[in-house]
């Protein structure tokens, strides 16, 4: 495939949406190769429909491979109907989560154990492996304290989670971090957003100087 996939990854409360709305423009305005911003769950209408079964807090009784094989569904789809066709057209696509945060919720969160997460995976994208992923680091006492000051709507079902499965999730992300250097670079999130969104894009650009002439 001839685009490049670009994911930014973090966990909740580390301000992944915001930093992608900020950065989507800035980085187009640098290069004439078309960008897409899409999200995981969701992206397209199918899995949007999954999103919604997944994180909706009345779904209580969910069974955590249950969940896990929801997550894995909507990224295939998401996949084949957005993502596999713009990289294929040699578009930049910019997504908020991929594998890493099943590997993190799923495989570590809910302990079902990141190899069987990954596997499951594999499966569903073929292999696809982002070129380029920004971590966005957040202590969980801090990720949780923002989702509660800034969430206007009623929290979800992974927000809702306490806070050693979130210590579990950022201490996987950790790991995946020390693991892969070369795709994964660690943003420290808990500065401000302003400060976030410049590292992230400074990341970017040196990373692809070719593709963003600034």
């Amino acid at each position: 495939m001839n685009g490049l996939f670009i994911t930014v990854e973090g966990p909740d409360g580390a301000g992944k949406t915001s930093v992608i709305e900020e950065l989507y423009p800035r980085l187009q305005a640098l290069t004439n190769q078309p960008i897409i911003k899409t999200r995981e769950p969701g992206g397209i209408a199918i899995a949007e429909k999954i999103r919604h079964v997944i994180l909706d807090p009345k779904n209580d009784a969910m069974d955590e491979r249950t969940e896990a094989l929801l997550y894995a569904a909507a990224r295939r789809q998401h996949l084949v109907e957005k993502v596999f066709p713009a990289l294929s057209e040699g578009k930049i696509v910019l997504c908020d989560r991929f594998v890493d945060s099943s590997l993190a919720y799923q495989g570590a969160g809910r302990r079902i154990g990141v190899a069987a997460i990954a596997e499951m995976n594999e499966f569903a994208t073929e292999g696809l492996t982002p070129n380029f992923t920004l971590y966005l680091d957040i202590d969980s006492d801090t990720g949780l304290r923002r989702i509660a000051q800034h969430r206007s709507h009623q929290m979800d079902r992974l927000d809702s989670e306490g806070l050693e499965f979130h210590q579990r999730v950022r201490h996987a992300y950790l790991k995946l971090a020390e693991e892969n250097p070369t795709r994964i670079t660690k943003i420290d999130a808990r500065q401000g957003l302003l400060d976030v969104i410049e590292d992230c894009y400074q990341a970017v650009v040196s990373r692809y100087p070719e593709k963003f002439n600034q």
